[in-house]
C-alpha cells in the first residue's frame, strides 16, 4: 500500500531544509522534530499550502488562487486527490483529540494511520500504514511538552528521532489556510456519515476561501468554519448503482440541510452554550457538492454559496 507517512515525510523535508522560505522554525524536543508554523513564527500561505499536502499524506495537491464569491474576490485554496479516501479520512481528518494537563490539541495527518486514531475509520477504508517515520500535524497554540512527545512516539510505534510534529495554530495564516484546505475531507466525511461508502469515491477536488486571520481563537474558529459552510465547494467522481438513491443522499449533504444553517458559526456556537455536542452534526459540510457518477455518467449539484453570511462572518467593511 501507499504509505502516507513516507510520502508526507518528503514534503516535511522541504520545510526543514528551507525554513526561511516557508517562515517556519524547527527544534528538537525529546528527540523529535517540532516545526513551528505560526506560534512564534510568521508562517504564511506557502506554509499552509504545504501543511495541507502533508496532512493529505502526500496523496493530494494544493494551490492558492483568487476567486469571486458574489461581488467579493477572496483568496482561496484548491485541493485535489486521486486517492481521496486515504488522503482525507485516512490522513487529513482531525481525528486525534489530545488533552494532557494544560495542553490541548487536535491531531491530524499521516501519523493517525500508524496510531489508528480512530480505529473505526481505518477499518472502513481498509487501510493501515506501515512506516519507519511518523508525521503529525497539531492545531494548537502551544508546544507539546516532552512527555506528550513520548506518547506520540509510543502510539505511532516509531523512535522519537523519526517523529515530526508540525504546529499550526488556528489564529495564524498557515493555520487558516490549511483548515480551508480540508474542504474535500469535510465533504467526504459528511457523505460517509450519510451512509456512502468512501471507497467508491475515485477522485475528488474542492476549494474554499481562506479566512482572514483573527487573534482570538474563538473568532478564528468561527471564520474558518464559515468559509467552508457558506463558501466551500467539493466535487467527487464516484460509483453508485442508482442515481435516484444518489440524488436523495446528496440533498442531505450540504450544510444548508441543517436546521442551524444560516448564521455565522460563532453565533451558533454561542447559542449552543459553547458546547459542540449541541450543534447539529449535519451543519459540518461544504456549501456545495458536485458529484459525477461513473456508472451512469450523471452529474448532480446540491447546495449554494451563501454570500450574505460569508460577508458577515468575514467582517468585510466597505470604505
Amino acid at each position: 500500500m501507499l504509505s502516507v507517512n513516507e510520502k508526507a515525510y518528503k514534503l516535511v523535508q522541504k520545510l526543514c531544509e528551507e525554513p526561511e522560505k516557508y517562515s517556519v522554525s524547527t527544534k528538537k524536543v525529546g528527540g523529535a522534530t517540532l516545526i513551528d508554523a505560526g506560534i512564534k513564527t510568521k508562517g504564511g500561505f506557502e506554509a499552509g499550502r504545504m501543511i495541507t499536502e502533508i496532512c493529505m499524506g502526500g496523496l493530494g495537491r494544493a494551490r492558492i488562487f483568487p476567486r469571486d464569491y458574489g461581488d467579493m474576490k477572496l483568496l482561496s485554496i484548491f485541493v485535489q486527490s486521486d486517492h481521496p479516501a486515504v488522503a482525507t479520512l485516512g490522513s487529513q481528518f482531525a481525528g486525534w483529540q489530545i488533552k494532557d494537563g494544560d495542553f490541548f490539541a487536535i491531531g491530524s495527518g499521516p501519523a493517525r494511520a500508524l496510531a489508528l486514531k480512530p480505529r473505526s475509520i481505518y477499518d472502513e477504508i481498509e487501510y493501515e500504514d506501515k512506516a519507519d517515520v511518523a508525521v503529525l500535524v497539531l492545531e494548537t497554540a502551544s508546544e507539546p511538552p516532552e512527555e506528550i512527545i513520548d506518547k506520540f512516539s509510543s502510539e505511532c510505534r516509531v523512535p522519537a528521532d523519526k517523529l515530526y510534529v508540525i504546529l499550526s495554530p488556528t489564529t495564524s495564516m498557515a493555520g487558516s489556510t490549511q483548515v480551508s484546505g480540508r474542504i474535500v475531507e469535510t465533504g467526504l466525511h459528511k457523505l460517509t456519515k450519510l451512509g456512502f461508502d468512501p471507497l467508491n469515491v475515485r477522485y475528488a477536488w474542492g476549494y474554499a476561501p481562506i479566512a482572514p486571520v483573527h487573534p482570538k481563537f474563538s473568532r478564528a474558529m468561527g471564520k474558518t468554519n464559515d468559509v467552508i459552510l457558506y463558501g466551500g465547494a467539493a466535487s467527487y467522481v464516484l460509483t453508485h448503482e442508482d442515481d435516484d438513491e444518489l440524488k436523495a443522499l446528496l440533498k442531505k449533504a450540504p450544510s444548508s440541510a441543517s436546521e442551524q444553517y444560516g448564521k455565522p458559526f460563532s453565533q451558533i456556537f454561542k447559542e449552543a452554550d459553547h458546547d459542540f455536542y449541541k450543534i447539529d452534526p449535519n451543519l459540518f459540510a461544504p456549501a456545495v457538492f458536485i458529484v459525477n457518477n461513473l456508472k451512469t455518467g450523471s452529474v448532480f449539484k446540491a447546495g449554494e454559496f451563501n454570500v450574505e453570511v460569508l460577508r458577515q462572518t468575514l467582517g468585510l467593511t466597505e470604505l
